[in-house]
């Protein structure tokens, strides 16, 4: 195994860093977005809200993400009314489809998180709530809401630590990321293991810190508890 490779190959590779994380990032926060509106919809108490919330809850978490994107960046721009609607601008360049594809996916698994957060609380907490005069929109956002948050946590974060590796899907459809970059000097090497094994200590040292980070957020926001 020649260290040489190994250390020609890393700072290329670091070099896709800044796409990673821009993946990562804008992934995260509108999937976020998409999970809130979810949850909403599913505790709202109308059926009519709630059955598409879990049909797309069924859809996206029973279809694997890379197909996803080849549905989104391969499929989609098949249609006229696609190629001449507002999203086209966003949906004809890769990154865009990306974005879109591990929005939509990511959404689907932090909906649920956040459910479960959620129905975690006490409802003797929310009684004690009522009991106080608080509206149920209050009771939510008072109550619910933050412990939720402190409940959800540790699963979140594991769905971020699960977005930056499925970034590494997006070298499929051109975009030169991390992984993307790995793959092009394994192409001149034709040294994949030196090179692959170098991303995989790269991904480990990431989420390595997101772990940490995470566990810091915990313990910030889990400070009163009692343990």
């Amino acid at each position: 195994m020649s260290a040489q490779i190994i250390i020609d190959a890393l700072p290329r590779m670091l070099g896709g860093m800044v796409l990673t994380f821009q993946l990562l990032l804008l992934s995260l926060a509108a999937g976020t977005v998409i999970a809130l509106l979810l949850l909403l919809m599913r505790i709202s108490g109308r059926w009519w809200l709630s059955w598409p919330a879990q049909v797309y809850f069924y859809v996206f978490r029973g279809t694997p993400i890379l197909v996803q994107i080849f549905i989104i960046y391969y499929g989609l721009p098949q249609f006229d009314w696609i190629r001449d609607s507002v999203f086209w601008p966003i949906l004809r360049d890769p990154f865009g489809c990306a974005i879109v594809a591990l929005s939509l996916n990511v959404g689907a698994y932090v909906s649920e998180i956040f459910r479960g957060g959620v129905l975690s609380v006490e409802r003797g907490l929310l009684e004690a709530g009522a009991a106080l005069g608080m509206s149920a929109p209050q009771r939510f956002v008072h109550i619910t809401a933050p412990l939720a948050i402190r409940i959800a946590l540790p699963a979140y974060g594991n769905e971020v630590i699960s977005l930056l590796k499925s970034t590494a899907l997006a070298s499929t459809i051109t975009l030169a990321d991390m992984t993307g970059i790995a793959r092009t000097i394994v192409a001149e090497t034709f040294a994949p293991y030196q090179v692959f094994l170098s991303l995989a200590i790269v991904y480990v040292t990431l989420t390595w810190f997101i772990q940490r980070s995470i566990r810091y957020i915990e313990n910030v926001l889990g400070r009163y508890t009692v343990r």
